[in-house]
């Protein structure tokens, strides 16, 4: 599977600050020193529809800690999957008679547009759960022959307590995790099982759903979170810097997906930092695909708003905090772009190197992109109360914006 082309990063002066950032795990943040390669792994969509504000902002989060490794002189080692078969998807497919797979081949393309449109930074490795299966199917089998997977009724689940670790990601007592485990794809009522919180690893194979060759397995497909483990395990190994998602992932996705792994290699913890990003509301509640009140990325850009806009109102709010998207969030974002376009039209202006520091600080400190978005602006509104005699004042500013926050001005 391929991903979206990359839209160029300029070159800016100096050399960026060291990211801390918060991870979920110690509930702190904590400073990041990848060494020369940074690795991270973000989880990507299922697509049975289209790129709403809540993936969005997911992504725009993990855009930001790219670019500020990437300003630090690092290489980004950056991976991200693609859930294309799962419940969901063949649900949407069978209700809207359609083909599962031409589904996900086309939803996908349209994420690769929004993601385009976006200015968010590509992975290297883009990865589809179907074309990991082969990959799949052997950490099964291990984890198996080890006593950390036992079958029940033909389906094979990972044992929880085989891992001494499990529950230091989410650090959410067993009541919280069995309600998240309902309602997050899980199945903890199902009887049999050794612990109502044990994942599937590979489902045998359903009447009328599609399934493959599992080896000693029997036929069948993967677990939502094995196929995550395997794709990370194979492009990045053990101990990779920063595991991403949204909030709603860090259980049981991320929880899941660690004990896997460290039961799988002996090692811990799978990720230096477990980082989450928070929620985007609609009318009062979280958007998602179920609720179906969802601002889709596409529909915004076909009616006509400049995708910098959509990318100025998510770095409006900090990538942890829940939030809600109204029209006045894209208006003042709307407003803010002609703002700093105007600004920076001008032949000189205001010093900017300054600006540029204060940015790459506040970025570094947990990706503070609101507090970089009011630098800015004070910056335009000294050009526009006094102006400057700096001649490359304006043109300095527009290639740390767009470096560093992913705006094109």
């Amino acid at each position: 599977m391929h991903a979206w082309p990359a839209s160029e990063v300029p070159a800016l002066p100096g050399q960026g600050r060291d990211l801390r950032i918060h991870d979920t795990a110690t509930g702190g943040l904590v400073p990041l020193d990848p060494g020369p390669v940074a690795r991270i792994y973000v989880c990507g969509i299922t697509p049975y529809d289209a790129t709403h504000m809540g993936h969005a902002a997911t992504y725009n989060a993990f855009d930001l800690v790219q670019r500020v490794w990437l300003d630090t002189k690092r290489q980004v080692q950056y991976v991200q999957n693609v859930t294309d078969v799962d419940d969901p998807l063949l649900e949407r497919a069978e209700r809207d008679g359609l083909d599962w797979v031409a589904l996900a081949e086309k939803e996908t393309a349209l994420f690769r547009e929004d993601m385009t449109a976006l200015r968010m930074l590509p992975p290297q490795h883009y990865i589809g759960a179907v074309e990991a299966i082969p990959g799949i199917v052997p950490l099964v089998e291990r984890l198996r022959e080890i006593g950390a997977a036992y079958e029940l009724e033909g389906d094979i689940y990972f044992s929880v307590e085989s891992d001494p670790h499990f529950g230091q990601v989410s650090n959410l007592d067993a009541a919280a995790m069995r309600l998240l485990s309902a309602e997050r794809g899980g199945d903890p009522d199902r009887p049999g099982k050794k612990n109502p919180l044990d994942p599937m690893l590979w489902m045998a194979a359903r009447e009328g759903e599609p399934s493959w060759d599992g080896g000693t397995l029997g036929p069948g497909r993967p677990g939502w979170h094995i196929e995550c483990v395997a794709i990370a395990l194979d492009h990045l190994g053990m101990g990779f810097d920063v595991q991403g998602g949204g909030s709603d992932l860090a259980f049981p996705h991320h929880e899941m997906g660690a004990s896997h792994a460290q039961v799988l290699t002996g090692e811990f913890p799978m990720a230096k930092a477990y980082v989450h990003a928070g929620m985007v509301a609609l009318h009062g509640e979280k958007m998602s695909k179920s609720k179906g009140n969802l601002v889709f990325v596409s529909r915004l850009r076909r009616d006509g708003v400049d995708p910098a806009a959509i990318r100025l109102a998510l770095l409006s709010h900090h990538y942890r905090s829940d939030w809600e998207w109204t029209d006045q969030v894209l208006q003042d974002a709307v407003d803010r772009l002609g703002r700093w376009r105007s600004a920076v039209s001008r032949p000189d202006g205001p010093s900017a190197d300054a600006l540029v520091e204060e940015i790459r600080e506040v970025l570094a400190n947990d990706l503070d992109a609101p507090a970089a978005l009011a630098a800015v602006d004070r910056w335009a509104a000294r050009q526009e109360a006094d102006g400057g005699t700096d001649a490359g004042a304006p043109g300095l500013v527009s290639r740390a914006v767009d470096a560093l926050l992913g705006v094109a001005l």
